[in-house]
């Protein structure tokens, strides 16, 4: 799996570290604790971010999820 910021050309270099810290789930308290900035800094790179424009594209390859194969295949019988 991997994750594509689609956008993000459009985005500084700051806003791209807060954006890809913030879609993986870390807070502000720790996005800013890890680079070095204030939370307020980190909301408004977000925000700013956002106005500008982004799509985060999840690219799962291969069948993880076994939705391609035989459903009762995972052992947990019929799905119906």
């Amino acid at each position: 799996m991997r994750i594509e910021i689609r956008g993000a050309e459009r985005l500084s270099f700051r806003e791209r570290q807060v954006v890809v810290l913030k879609e993986t789930g870390l807070s502000a308290e720790a996005i800013a604790a890890r680079l070095g900035i204030s939370q307020a800094s980190v909301a408004t790179l977000y925000h700013r971010a956002k106005t500008k424009g982004y799509q985060v594209v999840i690219v799962i390859e291969g069948d993880p999820l076994a939705i391609q194969g035989d459903p009762g295949d995972d052992g947990e019988g019929d799905l119906t």
